[in-house]
């Protein structure tokens, strides 16, 4: 009997006014698979995953849970599938208003309704698996540099131990040393919970460390995916051009 995917989006489509963003986009994740989209600015990496998070309804398409059709859900059936989820967002989101902890258990004390003391206990538990030591648990996250706010987005990300994770560009503006470190603690926590993750990035040293597999998003569509072991002697010119860095090649002759 075939499993039943994780994460399943079929033939979705979604537009802003005259302009098509996504035009018949296809992609399935099994369970504990971790994908990343990759793609140009404007491709629609980030609409991808509004429509997926119901902050975006699609104009047509299914958009399947664990087998089930999220499109069009709103109020307990959305909060419901939403607690599947978690995520860690580009710029980390951190609610300045609140302690490092506070920000890691927010899920679960104001979408579980769990009490504080437990929630924090488990706070300094995801915060340790990201190296935070409990001494940062009462810190401020406006003195936390940019490496320091993805590690207690990352540990925020992983505390309810959801089923599907979302990463939105998780190295982006950090070097070279600070985005490996982020990268690898995405691999060792994914992998520590099962859970099935999707990131969108343009940032190939991160898909190569994390990815099981790359799907690469072009005019709206996914245009090739493979294993991470198969990008660099995939046929697709896009895809050659765009993990090389390339000028030339199908990209510069569209906006020549």
């Amino acid at each position: 009997m075939t499993e039943i995917p994780r994460l399943e989006i079929v033939d979705m489509h979604k537009s802003f006014g005259s302009k098509v963003v996504l035009n018949g986009l296809n992609l399935t994740l099994a369970k504990g698979e971790s994908v990343v989209v990759i793609g140009g600015s404007g491709t629609g990496k980030s609409v991808l995953l509004k429509c997926i998070l119901g902050l975006l309804q699609p104009e047509a398409g299914q958009i399947r849970i664990d087998g089930e059709d999220t499109v069009g859900l709103g109020g307990a059936e959305r909060e419901r599938v939403l607690k599947k989820f978690g995520m860690l967002f580009q710029s980390a989101a951190l609610f300045d208003s609140l302690t490092v902890w506070e920000n890691v258990a927010f899920g679960l004390i104001e979408g579980a309704g769990m009490e504080r003391e437990q929630a924090r206990a488990i706070a300094v538990d995801k915060l340790a698996k990201v190296g935070m030591g409990e001494d940062m648990a009462d810190a401020d996250p406006a003195g936390l540099s940019g490496g320091m706010r993805k590690r207690v987005g990352l540990a925020r990300a992983i505390a309810t131990e959801p089923d599907i994770i979302f990463f939105d560009e998780p190295t982006t503006g950090l070097d070279p040393i600070m985005g490996d470190v982020i990268n690898n603690l995405i691999t060792e926590c994914v992998q520590d919970l099962g859970a099935t993750t999707l990131t969108i990035s343009h940032d190939m040293s991160s898909a190569r460390t994390i990815a099981d597999r790359v799907a690469m998003l072009y005019d709206g569509r996914i245009i090739w995916a493979g294993g991470v072991d198969q990008i660099d002697n995939c046929d697709n010119e896009f895809v050659d051009q765009f993990i090389n860095g390339r000028e030339d090649g199908p990209f510069a002759l569209e906006v020549s």
